[in-house]
């Protein structure tokens, strides 16, 4: 995909604010299928102006099935503007010529909406982890003790000592600030469970064995929270129902980026590794 230069921005059919490192970088390297559900969740708001966009109509047919099959990757600049537009009071963008806020406003919006508990100086990927760990906390509540059990086993909590009955923020919050592998099967599970429950289906990636066991027992719990979540959400106003599922989906993309999946057994692994654990392949 050809880089967008300054003239081009310029001409964007949605005004995009302009540099916001926290989000268009990592849209733009974002894969189709990823895009695809931020898509989605925007097409959810009767607000949305992507329709306007050519590459939008080309590439997702309003009148088929599937309006995802397309490359979104060639209007990716005009998902971030829709999301930052969304960030904002529709007057308040008015007055800044169009444009919404930087993604990292829309972040700490979310997280104060949620009651999550945060560093108001912290990145917005530890904001993010935040925000994940309280939809955990509301799914943890209506685990079993085996789900229990498989949840902390695959994020990394030993649990000889016994299964604790509340979910180990403190824990967590260490195996998110590591970052690697922990902190993305967080963000799948959550990403994954949000996407079900919103548009019917899941993430569309190939996941190796740990992975798709986990989601798989997981699933129920999760999805139960999200549905719970997703009443307060609904009747909050139209634009937290665009911009909480968005900040867990871009969380996802976000721990993606920094991860690897094994040519060999699709094991997703930190990118700083050599060998594959699961299977031993070597990676670089």
């Amino acid at each position: 995909m050809a880089k967008r230069n300054e003239e081009e921005l310029k001409l964007s059919y949605l005004t995009l604010r302009s540099p916001d490192n926290d989000l268009i970088p990592l849209l733009r390297s974002a894969s189709s299928d990823d895009l695809g559900i931020l898509v989605e969740f925007i097409l959810n708001a009767s607000t949305s102006q992507l329709e306007i966009v050519p590459e939008f109509k080309l590439n997702n047919p309003r009148y088929s099935e599937k309006i995802y099959n397309g490359d979104h990757r060639l209007y990716c600049d005009e998902i971030s503007a829709e999301i930052q537009k969304f960030g904002g009071n529709t007057l308040a963008n008015m007055l800044r010529g169009g444009q919404g806020v930087p993604y990292a406003e829309i972040v700490r919006d979310v997280a104060d909406h949620m009651g999550v508990n945060y560093n108001k100086s912290s990145s917005v990927e530890i904001i993010e982890g935040q925000i994940q760990l309280k939809v955990l906390e509301n799914a943890y509540e209506k685990m079993s003790d085996s789900e229990r059990r498989e949840f902390l086993k695959e994020v990394g909590i030993d649990t000889v000592s016994g299964i604790p009955s509340a979910l180990p923020v403190m824990l967590l919050q260490s195996a998110i600030k590591i970052g690697g592998f922990a902190s993305y099967k967080i963000a799948v599970i959550v990403a994954n469970a949000i996407a079900r429950a919103l548009l019917g289906r899941g993430l569309s990636f190939a996941a190796g064995a740990t992975l798709t066991r986990t989601m798989s027992v997981l699933a129920g719990p999760i999805g139960w929270a999200i549905t719970a979540l997703w009443t307060v959400i609904d009747l909050a106003g139209p634009a937290y129902r665009v911009t909480v599922p968005t900040v867990l989906h871009i969380a996802y993309i976000r721990q993606k980026s920094i991860i690897e999946s094994c040519r060999n057994c699709n094991e997703v692994i930190p990118n700083s590794s050599t060998f594959c654990p699961s299977c031993g392949t070597k990676l670089k």
